[in-house]
């Protein structure tokens, strides 16, 4: 397959053109200064963020890094501590970067704009080769909804499990099935050659929380969900196959 998650990572793989990329969604780099605001007291992780980047990197021996979205978490312009994270991880970083513009990503321009070996795509994403990026705060492009896979984040699915006991812990979960054309048709009111998949990736920040899929009650955030996702399926980050995402 083109997309392969990295076994036990809120992160995968994507066979490009000439080249193998390594994926991952909801940097939120800041996170914890927009908690502060909200009156929650963390310490930043911004260390531990970076050191996984850079393990998967040097674990999946990629040659480039797509973020697919909210890189940084302040909606404006990343200031302070925000900047900071983002630049020092640039730094380290010795693979090109592609950031795909997501809804909390509206002034990252005036920082990525300079650096050498970074590109920030438009919202309605890009495509390399088979793979399709999109965030999913909005509608993708025909490009890239044609693609063999098409990748996603600005979900952070989400799943609640419990035990025999009445115990329950939450889990990111990755959503992966075929893109079903209806939606995107109607809303590009064109035919569109949509024959591939859609997978929805878990935030890579532990601190974002996200999208319950199986808590009654609980909303899509992107505009084409839950109808853009015909019968797909639920997976724990170790790859465990939880069934039908609707039904869960």
């Amino acid at each position: 397959m083109a997309v392969e998650p990295v076994p036990g990572e809120p992160a995968a793989v994507a066979d490009l053109p000439d080249e193998r990329a390594l994926v991952i969604a909801d940097y939120h780099a800041g996170l914890e200064v927009g908690l502060r605001y909200e009156g929650v007291e963390l310490r930043s992780r911004a260390d531990e963020r970076r050191r996984t980047v850079l393990d998967l990197l040097d674990r999946t021996d990629a040659d480039r890094l797509v973020v697919l979205g909210d890189f940084g978490h302040a909606i404006g312009d990343p200031g302070g501590e925000e900047r900071e994270e983002i630049e020092v991880l640039l730094d380290a970083l010795s693979v090109p970067v592609t950031v795909v513009k997501g809804n909390h990503d509206g002034d990252l321009g005036g920082l990525l704009d300079d650096r050498d070996g970074v590109a920030l795509t438009p919202g309605h994403g890009v495509r390399m080769g088979g793979v399709g990026f999109v965030h999913g705060h909005t509608w993708p492009s025909p490009d890239v909804l044609t693609a063999d896979v098409v990748c996603m984040g600005h979900e952070h699915p989400m799943v609640r499990l419990e035990d025999e006991v009445g115990g329950a812990r939450a889990e990111r979960a990755w959503l992966r099935g075929s893109l079903d054309p209806a939606p995107f048709e109607e809303f590009h009111d064109a035919d569109l050659a949509i024959d591939g998949e859609l997978v929805v990736f878990p935030s890579v920040n532990d601190l974002t929380g996200g999208t319950w899929i199986n808590v009654a009650g609980q909303e899509f955030l992107a505009p084409f969900l839950p109808a853009g996702l015909d019968g797909g399926q639920a997976y724990l980050l170790d790859g465990t196959r939880l069934g039908a995402y609707r039904r869960v």
